[in-house]
């Protein structure tokens, strides 16, 4: 089943739209002309009606006692009946085929308009009261006409309008239904151009961009679309930087197996067993470690590891993750000092906070010069660490987290992992960890998270 079509969608909704737009036009249209052909007609059918009574009013002024018999003679689409007092009824010949019953005490001075019912034709008939002067008595009489004519005419005109009126909305359709794919297909060609822009981008050819259309709609799609491009590059570049860093990390690991165990084999030391064992667990302790960290990383920004907050007395805790760093700065010649008072708890994932602080103090006990002071304070919003870094430049804080980044060549057991595990940890916990470089420092601030 094929997709259903943008612009099939565009020409209904236009066809749709048109349609009702010029069938309510219409409607009004007819409803209006209805009104305005029907007050003509009734004034046309008042106007005979009136002419009507004049000649009664001439012949009873001359005296004669009878009734236009003979005006409507010959006609046979037009009748009227009479009454006036003193005088037997008058009508037409032939007379009226439809007379409502008690029409004469019905009448008054204001006309009134009816349409009457002959089989499946209709006639249009007005009736009113007059005074009509008599020439016996001074006394006018009071009299009452009913006019009615026949409205077959008028109807068709009537029908052969409406007609008119329905088929020009359906024309219209027609046409549009011709018109409006037509015009919604080349409206849409920057759409295909656009597709068929892209068909050439993808991971195979990183670094293309689609160009500005130039249209209001496109752009901001194209806009978003090479974002996601980017954000796409920058994403392969990390993982093309991760599987390089892990392939790098652990074939050196192994070649250093290798390659101990095969010069022991072929040219024997005359070291101890105990010595050479210990060697090797050396380092496969390090290809663990990296191992174990990069599964760590992978769960924290996956999300599978989640932080196990509980109480947590900060002051003693902080203390022993201090003390565990003391022995390693002292072996570089590098000294720790403490100043400030943190919070008396904190509401946290202890196991995630020391990966945060450990890895922090680590990399500045293993980078700072020998003879440095790695200066830690603590205070109730947050934990500042700085040590002297006169090797990094502005641009380095930016690669601070990337998985395997190393400014100095590598040290043994340091993967590059720590400072990405710092920052999913924190992420994790949601405190905030930045760096800056200032006065030949390195200053890392984990703000806490209650």
């Amino acid at each position: 089943m094929k997709p259903p079509s943008l612009a099939a969608r565009i020409t209904l909704l236009l066809v749709g739209i048109s349609l009702a737009a010029l069938g309510v036009a219409a409607l009004l249209m007819d409803w209006r002309i209805d009104q305005a052909m029907e007050a003509r007609y009734r004034e046309n059918l008042l106007t005979q009606a009136q002419a009507l009574t004049t000649v009664v009013e001439i012949e009873q002024a001359a005296g004669e006692a009878q009734g236009p018999s003979g005006l409507l003679a010959d006609n046979g689409q037009a009748w009227y009946a009479l009454q006036c007092e003193g005088l037997p009824p008058q009508h037409s010949t032939p007379p009226p085929p439809v007379v409502p019953a008690g029409w004469p005490q019905s009448a008054d001075a204001t006309p009134r308009f009816a349409n009457l019912r002959q089989g499946p034709d209709r006639l249009g008939a007005v009736m009113f009261a007059f005074q009509e002067p008599s020439a016996i008595r001074p006394p006018a009489r009071h009299c009452a006409l009913l006019f009615m004519q026949d409205r077959r005419a008028f109807d068709r005109l009537l029908a052969t309008l409406d007609w008119i009126l329905a088929l020009g909305p359906a024309l219209a359709l027609l046409v549009a239904l011709v018109a409006v794919p037509l015009v919604v297909r080349r409206g849409l060609k920057p759409v295909r151009a656009l597709v068929e822009r892209m068909r050439g981008i993808g991971p195979h050819a990183p670094g293309q961009r689609l160009p500005a259309t130039g249209m209001r709609e496109l752009d901001p799609l194209v806009a978003r679309f090479n974002d996601v491009l980017a954000r796409m590059d920058e994403s392969l570049a990390r993982e093309r930087q991760f599987a390089s860093g892990l392939a790098h990390e652990t074939r050196t690991r192994l070649a250093e197996l290798r390659a101990l165990a095969e010069v022991e084999a072929r040219y024997p030391s005359g070291r101890e067993l105990n010595q050479i064992l210990g060697e090797i667990g050396q380092i496969g302790a390090e290809l663990e470690a990296t191992v174990a960290a990069l599964l760590l990383l992978t769960r924290l920004q996956s999300g599978l590891e989640q932080p196990q907050r509980q109480p947590l007395d900060l002051k003693p805790w902080l203390e022993r993750q201090f003390q565990r760093q003391r022995p390693h700065a002292s072996a570089r010649g590098v000294s720790l000092a403490v100043a400030g008072e943190p919070p008396a708890r904190l509401h946290t994932d202890p196991a995630l906070l020391e990966v945060i602080l450990g890895n922090l103090l680590g990399n500045a006990c293993a980078y700072a010069p020998a003879g440095d002071t790695v200066r830690v304070e603590l205070d109730a919003g947050a934990l500042h660490i700085s040590n002297a870094a006169p090797d990094l430049e502005p641009a380095d804080l930016a690669r601070f987290g990337q998985r395997f980044w190393r400014k100095q060549p590598p040290h043994a057991g340091h993967a590059g992992l720590g400072l990405a595990l710092a920052h999913a940890a924190a992420e994790a916990l949601g405190m905030a960890l930045h760096f800056d470089l200032g006065d030949g420092r390195v200053h890392a601030r984990l703000t806490w998270a209650s």
